[in-house]
């Protein structure tokens, strides 16, 4: 699976396919992040993000993280749509949670999760199963065994396996993101 630096570089030298990369890796949680914070508009301003993604992706630095630059827009988008709601009442909370440290600790965290998400994509299906219903669906390795009907075991063979395929993964990721950021100072390659 391609990592968000290189869809970020596909995408500033304006690739089309590049954006559907985009869409397809990151749109999920843009929207869950997006829905925390607008509600229903929420599919309104993930449009209006990629066309900003779109507008501006000769602006994207390969210096950073595609992912937070991309939550970033979406914040900005969320922002927005708050702001026009100036004669409806905004919720304490929404607002609470985007004010904090500039909402860059809330983003961070999504983006993160992007890159989780990302990671999990990669994995074989019994152990990419294993662990959505497990941290995702909140389920306990007895209930993802009576689910899937499989030996409590065979749940718990898989959960290892897929975490330690999953850590493997994300710190390939890291390491290839240190690597094109000591390549992008002038230092070794």
């Amino acid at each position: 699976m391609e990592s968000g630096r290189a869809i970020g570089v596909r995408l500033a030298r304006r690739e089309e396919a590049a954006l559907e990369d985009a869409y397809a890796v990151y749109g999920p949680s843009l929207l869950g992040y997006l829905r925390r914070y607008v509600g229903d508009e929420a599919e309104d301003v993930l449009q209006r993000t990629f066309l900003d993604v779109w507008r501006y992706a000769g602006r994207y630095d390969s210096g950073q993280r595609f992912s937070t630059w991309l939550f970033t827009i979406a914040h900005r988008r969320a922002v927005d749509t708050l702001r026009a709601r100036r004669h409806q009442v905004v919720p304490v909370e929404a607002a609470r949670d985007l004010v904090g440290e500039d909402g860059r600790e809330t983003l961070q965290r999504y983006a993160d999760a992007a890159e989780v998400r990302a990671a999990l994509a990669q994995l074989k299906d019994h152990e990419r199963e294993v662990l959505e219903l497990t941290y995702y669906a909140g389920l306990t390795q007895r209930e993802v065994a009576r689910r899937l009907d499989v030996p409590l075991g065979t749940v718990k063979a898989r959960a290892s396996r897929g975490t330690r395929r999953l850590g493997a993964l994300m710190r390939e990721q890291a390491d290839r993101t240190d690597q094109d950021d000591r390549t992008d100072e002038g230092g070794p390659s």
